[in-house]
């Protein structure tokens, strides 16, 4: 369904639809639905246009972190113990669900069309979005959100959900309370960012953090925070903002620790460097299925830096104190271990 002309060209533009553009095309339904058909009208067009639609009761559910959405229109989400379908939750056909990643992005101030045809954004409440159009995805376009469940409360938090044990989250508040720099491991979807966000919460409030991230996602509970996010190309290949731009921009910031969201691409030479050079306390997070596979995804991400094997591992070896690593057991989410980067490196 089109709703009208001026809604279809700001959602084309990368800009959500405001209030003024919904309540014309309610009132220029007045005459066949009433006044108070008119009011209804503006109530469904709000919710569809500006919020989450069909998808806003699975968002707040508080067990759900991430829910899916297929070319077909069928919605999956994962509630801790894999992903299962959201039964009676339907968007529609290839074409709804176009619609709904289109205008999605317009809320995340991003664009999506055929010229750009996927985008990572950051929705109100901090859901992260990525939505891709075909050709790069067969069978129609594919959304995909992460809703962030940290609620605040540092570790013990974490206890309380059973993510970590009282004595884990000890040996975590010395690994901050001692600015000893440190990274979080773990395939997709084991917390990496929850735990985070606790660690960082424990950091004395005297301290400034930097945190700088591709897509902003990351909810830390501190009062000094300031927080930097990457930055795409427009659609004529100008105005990139990178990671390793941010990253140094960061160490022009006076941090006292300074915060990467996730390493994962020639950043890390900047971030090692930084570590290596007065700037303590450091971490971020990493992707790595094991702990022992934390050096090669390291010697991986120099390489685009064009850093050498030997290279990287010399840096690293007095860059990072402690890798923290995470992994699903049974549907939770917790911490594996705690412990020095294996492969002798540090």
């Amino acid at each position: 369904m089109r709703w009208s002309s001026a809604i279809d060209a700001q959602v084309r533009a990368g800009r959500a639809p405001d209030g003024s553009a919904i309540a014309d095309v309610a009132h220029s339904e007045a005459v066949r639905l009433g006044a108070g058909g008119a009011r209804r009208r503006t109530d469904e067009l709000q919710a569809e246009l500006m919020g989450l639609g069909v998808l806003e009761p699975l968002v707040a559910d508080e067990s759900v972190t991430d829910v899916l959405v297929n070319g077909d229109g069928s919605v999956w989400v994962d509630r801790g113990a894999g992903v299962a379908p959201a039964l009676g939750v339907e968007v529609g056909d290839a074409a709804a669900v176009r619609r709904l990643a289109t205008r999605l992005a317009a809320m995340a101030a991003r664009r999506l069309d055929d010229a750009q045809p996927w985008v990572d954004g950051l929705l109100p409440r901090g859901i992260r979005l990525h939505a891709v159009l075909p050709p790069l995805v067969s069978g129609g376009p594919h959304v995909s959100l992460r809703i962030p469940r940290h609620r605040g409360g540092g570790l013990d938090h974490l206890v309380d959900l059973g993510m970590a044990t009282p004595a884990q989250a000890e040996q975590l508040r010395e690994v901050v309370g001692q600015r000893r720099a440190h990274v979080i491991t773990g395939g997709t979807g084991t917390g990496k960012t929850t735990l985070l966000a606790a660690l960082l919460a424990e950091v004395p409030q005297d301290e400034r953090l930097v945190v700088v991230e591709d897509v902003g996602e990351i909810q830390v509970d501190h009062r000094h925070v300031v927080l930097l996010q990457a930055r795409s190309a427009n659609t004529e290949g100008a105005g990139e903002v990178t990671m390793v731009d941010l990253v140094r921009q960061a160490l022009r910031m006076r941090p006292d620790r300074l915060v990467v969201g996730e390493v994962r691409g020639a950043e890390v030479r900047d971030l090692l460097l930084a570590l290596n050079t007065g700037h303590e306390g450091g971490c971020g997070t990493l992707h790595a299925n094991r702990a022992e596979d934390v050096m090669s995804r390291l010697e991986a991400l120099g390489a685009l830096a064009g850093m050498n094997r030997d290279a990287v591992r010399a840096q690293v070896a007095s860059a990072i104190d402690v890798v923290i690593h995470l992994r699903r057991v049974g549907g939770r989410r917790v911490v594996d271990s705690i412990g020095m980067l294996p492969d002798g490196a540090s």
